[in-house]
């Protein structure tokens, strides 16, 4: 998925009364004051900026899932090679007793050390042989239980888009009713993180059913502008967020296959259990097997 670019303010927008404004002899209407037309101005850019936070979230939650079921599914495969690796390494010192490859050996077995708290970290997903139950599965060929999907529905994306439209502490007139949607807009995420529509939906009826704050209008050119530099600021941050997860390992990869990354995840799989046949292959020519 590619993050959208915001539509966000480029220019201050000119506070000076056009020439001629005023109404002519025969009763022309003014134009917008320039409080009004700053006015229109952040509220469009604030709009811009909730959709592109809306997309940046969205697009990081998907990150987020295709991370969890990149290393649950894959995660066993990459521990074997590396295993193997290091099988393989000492096997070839073992026979040679070269200094060069006795290092070689001890730095192969370094990178499979077990870090502390591993098996809690994976909530004993481990067994006493250091496999995931899905890598034994796929190493003896039988069927691997799916790892559990959490990737929001169409109907959790509508109800999420609403409820930050709605919701966003952005939009609120003073610091009291920030914090009110501060906390709101948490649980709002929580809830889409984990693709929770019931919940959504309770969030959304619990919204229409409390207080409805004020309309914000700014009242002076001076805080406008200041509105304005902090959603263009605002935006930049996100930009380089956004950055950040279209470039990393797991952004990349789902880019790749954006509409069936779980296709993409058995493609992978695929080539590294051929790869682990290689490295087994070759352990037990090494072996004498």
């Amino acid at each position: 998925m590619s993050v959208p670019e915001a539509d966000g303010p480029r220019e201050r927008p000119d506070a000076q009364a056009p020439s001629g404004a005023a109404g002519s002899a025969g009763g022309a209407a003014e134009g917008p004051r320039p409080e009004e037309r700053l006015e229109r101005a952040v509220r469009v850019a604030e709009q811009a900026l909730i959709e592109y936070e809306i997309a940046v979230e969205t697009f990081r939650i998907e990150v987020e899932n295709f991370s969890r079921l990149h290393h649950q599914k894959l995660g066993p495969m990459y521990a074997r090679l590396d295993e193997l690796d290091a099988e393989i390494a000492e096997a070839k010192a073992a026979r040679t007793g070269d200094p060069e490859d006795l290092r070689a050996a001890r730095e192969a077995r370094a990178r499979v050390m077990p870090m502390p708290g591993v098996e809690e970290l994976f909530h004993g997903w481990m067994d006493s042989e250091g496999l995931f139950p899905e890598a034994a599965a796929m190493l003896t060929e039988q069927p691997v239980r799916p790892p559990q999907r959490v990737r929001p529905s169409d109907e959790a994306r509508k109800l999420y888009r609403e409820l930050v439209r709605k919701a966003h502490p952005d939009l609120a007139q003073d610091e009291e009713e920030r914090a009110r949607r501060d906390e709101f807009i948490s649980r709002v995420n929580s809830a889409y993180g984990r693709g929770d529509e019931p919940l959504l939906r309770e969030l959304a009826e619990e919204w229409a059913a409390g207080p409805v704050p004020a309309e914000w209008r700014p009242s002076h050119s001076e805080e406008l502008y200041a509105r304005l530099e902090w959603l263009s600021q605002r935006k930049e941050l996100l930009t380089l967020v956004a950055s950040e997860l279209e470039e990393g390992a797991i952004g990349a990869m789902l880019k790749l296959a954006p509409d069936d990354p779980d296709r993409l995840l058995e493609e992978i799989a695929e080539q590294l259990l051929a790869q682990v046949a290689q490295r087994e292959a070759e352990l037990a020519e090494l072996l004498g097997r």
